[in-house]
């Protein structure tokens, strides 16, 4: 049967000196305010309280009644004098270990002698001192203390009222969000040179050491998932995964309220999500090996959704409200982790832009001092073997000033093109068909060229849907299949995991290259393809010298010399 919540009654309107004391009480007892007393419950302890609580001597109730009342607040009560002499104590107070008793004691003194002889104003709020105090092992709790009112006073006396509290709930929890925070400071320490330098596979991988390690060593979790939604297909992309199965990987969600699972419910709305029971809850679809449980927080930068964070648990009902406040923060640097590692790389491509064209109009002047100084000499030279010396000259600052162009234009170029005009035979080319998807003109067409001049049989995808529908074609009955793949990770509808999927189950994995600007990988198609076994990526800008190197290695089966 239920407990009866002891029923208190206030014969005065709400506010005042009654509130604090409906505060305290509240927890434990049944409080109501009223103008007279109604019938009274014979099934509840019931007890008035007259207009004045502050002198609970002048009351009217008996001795019995009193005793109840404050032996029913869930805190330890005591009356202490500013010589430091216990008055009183409820039976809380009594119980209570004599080294906390003595913490209480001297305090409440010091805080007495504080009161006493301050103006006391009966429509004011009375001063309160709170104090907090750790005791043992993980034992915290809290002390508030405010001085004994006394009817007909106008100022405060020598006595002062103790509530001791214990809060060792809260301190574990303010130690759990201290060690979060610092967690996620430790997940967002780079060393901005040593990222600079990492590919696209590395940099995720150092962050997933991070968050597994955080998770484990500090949340207790071991089960999670990252989805980042792309902004190109609005897809929820899977990019770190740990104790997922690989259906759970498979899955192809989108942020939406219904029909994709907990995770699309989140990156919808932006709530966090508890399942309680995975078995009973119809908006759980497959996640980690046998998953009783989850908790799916929404990943933010500012206002902006980018993602969710998924953690599951074996256990049933293994997640509450302070579990949420917990991976709401740490969200919040997974978040500021991986926007600060994108930032990073699309600073190393715009700084290395922003630095060649310094440099290339530093050079300008002296490049057309060095044209106007042999026009003047080709003008004065009939030698024919000179002549021929100042034209190379020219040729050369002219090469000069195209490849500074090329690196200024970064990612958007393929380098080294001139230094391959004239084509040797390439045997392992010749006759080989090539499918190259980007979605980028000028790369794209370049690529072609490169490839087309060595024999190959291009065809030039301008995204990825093109390319899928191009591959999935050469894979019919009598058509011909591609012997290797040339594609970019970033393009506005099928991004270069897309591609990599089902090109390897038409040619072999070794012989799809992806290839990315700078090492950006905005939706991991790398990290992803990786994992699944393809080896070969290119970082724009690159020397055509090098895309061959590159196909010439795709094409040559492992072992081979």
């Amino acid at each position: 049967m239920a407990r009866v919540r002891p029923k208190i009654v206030f014969l005065t309107p709400p506010g005042g000196g009654t509130e604090e004391l409906r505060e305290l009480l509240a927890e434990h007892c049944q409080v109501v305010y009223a103008d007279s007393l109604g019938p009274r419950d014979s099934d509840a302890d019931y007890l008035v309280i007259p207009a004045d609580p502050g002198n609970l001597g002048q009351t009217g109730l008996g001795d019995h009644e009193r005793d109840v009342l404050l032996n029913s607040v869930g805190e330890a009560l005591c009356l202490v004098t500013s010589g430091g002499k216990l008055l009183w104590g409820n039976r809380m107070f009594d119980t209570i270990d004599d080294d906390i008793k003595q913490v209480v004691l001297t305090a409440a003194q010091e805080a007495a002698v504080s009161f006493q002889g301050l103006d006391y104003d009966p429509g004011a709020e009375p001063p309160i001192i709170r104090r907090e105090f750790e005791m043992g092992d993980n034992k915290l709790y809290e002390l508030r203390m405010a001085p004994m009112i006394v009817e007909g006073a106008t100022e405060f006396g020598d006595r002062a009222v103790g509530v001791l509290r214990d809060i060792s709930h809260t301190g574990v929890v303010r130690k759990k969000l201290k060690a979060v925070e610092q967690a996620g400071a430790r997940l967002n320490r780079f060393d901005r040179d040593a990222v600079a330098k990492m590919n696209a596979a590395q940099r995720l991988r150092l962050l997933e050491e991070r968050v597994t390690k955080a998770s484990k060593d500090v949340l207790d979790y071991d089960h999670f998932t990252i989805r980042l939604i792309d902004d190109h297909t609005g897809r929820l992309e899977p990019v770190i995964s740990v104790g997922f199965t690989q259906d759970a990987i498979d899955l192809e969600l989108y942020p939406a309220e219904e029909g994709n699972g907990t995770i699309g419910y989140v990156a919808a709305t932006g709530k966090p999500y508890i399942c309680h029971d995975t078995t009973t809850d119809e908006k759980y679809l497959v996640g980690a090996s046998e998953a009783r449980s989850s908790l799916t927080v929404p990943l933010m930068v500012g206002e902006h959704i980018i993602g969710v964070l998924d953690i599951e648990s074996k256990e049933v009902d293994a997640f509450d409200e302070q579990d949420v406040q917990y991976v709401a923060q740490f969200s919040r640097y997974v978040a500021m982790a991986l926007q600060t590692l994108n930032m990073l790389v699309v600073e190393r491509s715009s700084t290395g832009a922003s630095i060649t064209g310094r440099f290339e109009g530093e050079i300008k002047a002296p490049l057309d001092d060095i044209l106007r100084e042999t026009d003047i000499c080709s003008e004065s030279i009939k030698d024919p073997e000179t002549a021929a010396h100042l034209a190379k000259i020219r040729a050369d600052v002219e090469a000069i000033r195209k490849r500074l162009k090329n690196v200024a234009a970064g990612p958007n170029t393929l380098l080294g093109v001139d230094d391959l005009s004239t084509v040797k035979a390439d045997e392992l080319l010749k006759g080989k068909r090539a499918l190259v998807a980007d979605d980028n003109d000028r790369i794209g067409s370049m690529i072609a060229d490169v490839l087309g001049r060595r024999g190959c049989r291009v065809t030039l995808c301008k995204n990825g849907q093109e390319a899928i529908n191009e591959l999935e074609a050469s894979a019919a009955d009598g058509h011909e299949r591609f012997d290797f793949v040339i594609s970019d990770i970033s393009m506005p509808d099928r991004n270069g995991y897309e591609v990599f999927s089902v090109a390897s189950q038409i040619v072999p994995e070794e012989a799809i290259i992806l290839m990315t600007g700078f090492g950006y990988d905005p939706h991991h198609s790398i990290v992803r393809a990786s994992q699944e076994g393809m080896r070969n990526v290119l970082y724009k800008p690159f020397q055509a010298a090098r895309l061959i190197d590159e196909v010439h290695k795709a094409l040559t089966p492992r072992g081979s010399a």
